[in-house]
């Protein structure tokens, strides 16, 4: 599993690195544009400023039919280099870029309220949801609607793996 979870000042931190065959500048658009950023992780209303606020509605839902809404705001702003924004349900979201031969790579870390038993559930989300900027970048964003049929089963397999990471064992639903 790629993802990392460290405990910090009591606080969960995940991380995770990617290379991107892409430039900077196209993954910053996926990162800062509302349609883009609809492609691969939630619908969004965001105010490109530090200090900013920023609404995103994640467009895939639980068994349950339930879908996620974090309202937060932009506190560090780097054109090309750095965004974070920290919001009332998912913690501090940072994402870092670096130039990388004829690429990139992202560095997104989540500084995470998540209790213990969800950090399983919170690795495998942003696992897939960074497999599915990959596949915006190429050219096929999520189509929302089929979420669940085409998706659902790899989110359960990562979910599965960083149980075992982590060593949590019992089953939760994805938010």
């Amino acid at each position: 599993m790629e993802g990392t979870v460290q405990e910090i000042d009591g606080k969960f931190v995940l991380r995770f690195e990617r290379r991107l065959e892409y430039a900077i500048g196209k993954v910053w658009a996926a990162l800062t544009e509302p349609d883009r950023l609809a492609e691969w992780l939630a619908e969004a209303n965001l105010d490109l400023v530090e200090g900013g606020s920023v609404e995103l509605r994640w467009q895939n839902t639980d068994e349950h039919g339930n879908t996620a809404v974090a309202h937060g705001t932009i506190t560090r702003l780097e054109t090309l280099r750095l965004l974070e924004i920290d919001t009332d349900i998912h913690g501090l979201l940072r994402w870092e870029l670096r130039k990388d031969r004829n690429g990139c790579v992202l560095t997104f870390t989540n500084v995470t309220p998540a209790p213990e038993d969800m950090r399983a559930i919170v690795l495998a989300g942003w696992h897939i949801h960074l497999d599915h900027l990959a596949d915006a970048l190429t050219g096929y964003p999520v189509n929302w609607p089929t979420w669940t049929r085409h998706y659902w089963h790899r989110w359960e397999e990562l979910r599965a793996g960083y149980a075992k990471e982590v060593g949590q064992g019992e089953h939760r639903t994805a938010s």
